[in-house]
């Protein structure tokens, strides 16, 4: 029988078709052409090509915009909000607008144009997260910037227009309403239970151990229980932690070892399929909130379609018990 289950966060429903239960290995992601670096903007020689960089982790004596570097953060050549300017708002009526003011920025991941984020060397990988934390906290001194989306395409299904390994973030001057439907969930679950609902998530998946990817001493990799995509993930602290911003420089250390190994696991269990990661955090400088960052990896390995952009609700022909256990199931390089 099909199960119907329910996310305890967003209180999403979702179908879980067990009747075309699928495991990983079923799924063939879409065939991607190799474009190859030629006239590639992010690899090394090109950076007169992008806008001046506004972070770089490089070599000791060379100039920024040149080669040498490790990590680049960059403004985004295309970017969807413009950086100048003050936040206005207007109102006609039942409708309401914002200037379109906020912060788009790239994170060019290492000068090697095909080395997957899970290959990178295990210093490199914290160097990324290092970049992603510095410019989140970065853009938290700006009093005109309410969140910080940090986010990473992988693949053109997935929304990545070019091939070189890189992340984005933007920074918006209103708080996402997916972000505050959490938060009112979370504060609620919070004065019912006088506890985290995201702790009690972790704890319950430490505990059946069934949906569990992967844990370290600071981090937990796990299938969600209503999970929407085949093989979505989530990686979540084990500490309670509102902020990505607070993510203290050993906990970036444990983090890049599990999303590598997180990331690794999902490229063999599926053949590299496209994906989004996302950061959930909370919004900047309101002091104590009632919640815990978290990481989503969405692989995109089903269509979106009618029925899920008429309800809502998602229809998932592989539970995540079974994603789980495929995706444990490889044998990961030394």
């Amino acid at each position: 029988m099909p199960e119907i289950r329910q996310d305890p966060v967003s209180q999403r429903w979702v179908i879980i078709a067990t009747e075309r239960a699928k495991r990983p290995s079923d799924f063939k992601p879409p065939h991607k052409e190799k474009k190859g670096n030629v006239g590639c903007p992010f690899c090394p020689g090109h950076e007169k090509e992008t806008p001046p960089e506004v972070l770089a982790f490089r070599d000791v004596g060379t100039e920024p915009d040149t080669p040498g570097w490790q990590v680049r953060v960059v403004p985004n050549k295309f970017a969807a909000l413009t950086a100048g300017g003050e936040v206005a708002g207007e109102r006609n009526g039942i409708y309401q607008t914002l200037s379109g003011t906020g912060v788009h920025e790239v994170i060019i991941e290492g000068p090697d144009h095909d080395t997957y984020f899970a290959d990178l060397a295990p210093e490199h990988a914290v160097l990324v997260l290092k970049a992603w934390r510095q410019r989140y906290l970065q853009l938290e001194r700006d009093e005109r910037m309410q969140y910080v989306q940090l986010f990473k395409n992988h693949g053109p299904t997935a929304g990545a227009s070019l091939e070189h390994p890189h992340s984005q973030l933007i920074a918006t001057p209103l708080v996402p309403a997916a972000v505050t439907a959490e938060m009112t969930r979370i504060r609620a679950y919070w004065k019912e239970k006088d506890k985290c609902l995201f702790c009690d998530i972790v704890d319950a998946e430490l505990k059946t151990g069934t949906r569990v990817i992967a844990f370290n001493d600071e981090f937990l990799t796990f299938c969600p229980f209503a999970s929407r995509f085949p093989m979505e993930m989530w990686i979540i602290p084990r500490r309670h932690q509102a902020s990505f911003g607070a993510c203290e420089d050993d906990q970036l250390v444990q983090l890049a070892a599990i999303l590598q190994e997180t990331l690794s696991r999902l490229k063999q269990a599926a053949n590299d399929p496209p994906f989004n990661l996302v950061l959930h955090t909370a919004p900047l400088r309101q002091g104590e909130v009632i919640y815990h960052w978290h990481f989503e990896i969405l692989p995109r390995l089903t269509i979106v379609a009618g029925f899920e952009w008429g309800t809502d609700m998602y229809i998932n022909p592989t539970p995540p018990e079974i994603a789980a256990q495929s995706l444990n199931e490889i044998s990961l390089k030394p």
